[in-house]
């Protein structure tokens, strides 16, 4: 169990609507300082802005909730952009999270991750059965993809990360 009181917590996407709850869920636990990046002052895309957001809230936990999102039209039209966004974030996050000894990192998942066809209600063991939904399936792939790069921290580096996928 990883003790929240007192703890400097990084909230990536902390402004949005869970995000916002979120946060104050945390206080409620007795987090100590929370930090919600805007993405005005840290493009999480860019690897420069991360280091320099870590280096300002030297964070024990991180709960990466950003992600670049859009309807069917926008993930139609932009579907390298949404990959690269969501992939470059949290490549970017878990990596220089790594590096400084980040304690525990939070990465949500998306639902767009499961396969076109899973199951109602969805479960965790048909992530793997099939490829998502097209009009979204670059979105959801890069999130996946922060899944098994995730675990393949814990393995060689210890990392403590944990995915999120409902």
């Amino acid at each position: 169990m990883f003790e929240l009181k007192g703890r400097r917590i990084l909230v990536t996407g902390g402004a949005g609507f869970v995000g916002r709850v979120l946060v104050e869920k945390l206080r409620g636990r007795g987090a100590g300082e929370i930090t919600v990046p805007r993405r005005k002052d840290y493009d999480l895309t860019r690897v420069e802005d991360v280091r320099r957001l870590y280096g300002a809230c030297k964070p024990e936990a991180v709960i990466h909730l950003a992600a670049e999102v859009g309807g069917i039209g926008a993930n139609q039209a932009h579907p390298g952009r949404f990959f690269f966004a969501n992939m470059a974030m949290g490549l970017n996050l878990i990596e220089e999270g790594r590096l400084r000894g980040v304690k525990r990192f939070v990465q949500a998942g998306t639902i767009c991750a499961y396969p076109k066809f899973a199951p109602v209600p969805f479960r965790e063991e048909n992530l793997w059965d099939g490829y998502p939904e097209e009009t979204n399936a670059p979105y959801g792939i890069a999130k996946k993809a922060l899944m098994v790069m995730l675990e393949a921290y814990r393995a060689e580096y210890g990392f403590d990360g944990a995915y999120c996928c409902r």
